[in-house]
């Protein structure tokens, strides 16, 4: 079947760095232009993206850093791609909600002007899901071949949920899926485990699904400004983000998840305290009781000890010796007249 096109279709499609349309980056695009003869211009371009690309997302894209390291940067291509689109409507497969936003920042980020007020958005995925809806009375009639009796009741909603899971099982019993990665397998079996795992295909850590599972099995945020980094690594770069989730308007059950993996890294981050502290820490010296004892007891010298002789002033020394004294064994003088008189004559007293 031929489109009926009064100018140009662009179907285009983007691989990058991640989802965020704000922090992420293209590293490849490419564009199959439909003219309204029929005729095609198909081009592609690697883009370096200015930032290293996820493991996680290079196992979807499968494209590495070393792909691209020698790539230009979209500000070197946006004039080539927007001369390129430039009379031409836009189509893709989710193009509303992620291509058309990223392509426009990234023209923004390089300067180039890239009108998307005249422009016409085709979004595939948008007429898929649109046309073959995703209710629960839609699967009922597509799996059961039936209605609903007293749909939006509890019970009669929980009874055409078992009899579409019973039907599902028996329908793709045989059933060959591919993911994207290009892994092929048969999922749907008679099993809960099985069941689980294909439903769980996100790999959400809190029920919300602002946390998941990366591939190696680390946590990571699946929202915001830190899409796709490892939660702890958040919390060693900005400590504050912790504080603010449990401050903030988050379920219950996504607060008590990321307080779990925060006791985590905070027990890990103070036993790496503590090691690096104990390395640091001087060794104490072992004493020998044994040489204390007999440094305490040896003599300080194996020379004798002399007897203790102060030193006596030479001048009074000098002056003892030169007074005479009487022998104790000498008897005194009788004190007579003259001596009397000496005395009285000396002190000039009388008696």
């Amino acid at each position: 079947m031929k489109l009926n096109l009064k100018r140009p279709l662009a179907f285009f499609d983007l691989e990058a760095t991640g989802t965020n349309v704000g922090t992420d980056r293209i590293v490849e695009i490419s564009i199959i232009k439909l003219h309204p003869d029929g005729t095609e211009e198909v081009k592609t371009w690697r883009v370096h993206p200015g930032i290293p690309i996820p493991l996680e997302s290079s196992l979807i894209h499968g494209i590495y850093d070393e792909h691209i390291e020698t790539e230009p940067k979209f500000k070197e291509l946006a004039q080539d791609v927007a001369d390129f689109l430039q009379d031409s409507d836009l189509a893709g497969y989710n193009s509303n909600k992620f291509d058309i936003p990223m392509l426009a920042e990234e023209f923004l980020r390089a300067g180039v002007a890239f009108d998307l007020d005249n422009r016409h958005f085709v979004d595939v995925q948008n007429i898929f899901h649109q046309m073959e809806q995703r209710t629960l009375k839609a699967a009922y009639q597509f799996y059961c071949n039936k209605a609903i009796i007293n749909a939006h009741s509890a019970e009669a909603d929980t009874r055409a949920t078992m009899e579409v899971l019973l039907a599902q099982v028996e329908r793709y019993a045989e059933t060959e899926w591919e993911d994207k990665k290009g892994n092929k397998s048969v999922p749907i079996v008679n099993d809960v485990e099985a069941l689980h795992q294909f439903t769980n295909l996100n790999r959400p850590v809190d029920f919300a699904g602002r946390m998941a599972y990366n591939e190696q099995g680390e946590e990571v945020f699946n929202f915001g400004k830190h899409k796709g980094k490892r939660v702890e690594d958040i919390f060693t770069a900005e400590p504050s983000y912790y504080s603010w989730m449990m401050q903030g308007d988050f379920p219950l059950y996504t607060k008590r998840k990321l307080e779990e993996i925060y006791n985590r890294w905070n027990t890990k981050r103070n036993a790496e305290r503590q090691a690096k502290a104990a390395q640091h820490k001087p060794v104490e010296k072992v004493v020998n009781v044994e040489e204390v004892v007999n440094k305490e007891t040896k003599p300080l010298s194996k020379e004798p000890v002399k007897p203790y002789s102060p030193k006596i002033n030479q001048n009074y020394n000098d002056n003892r010796n030169n007074q005479s004294f009487k022998k104790k064994d000498e008897p005194a003088l009788p004190v007579n007249e003259d001596m009397l008189k000496q005395l009285a004559d000396k002190f000039k007293k009388g008696l």
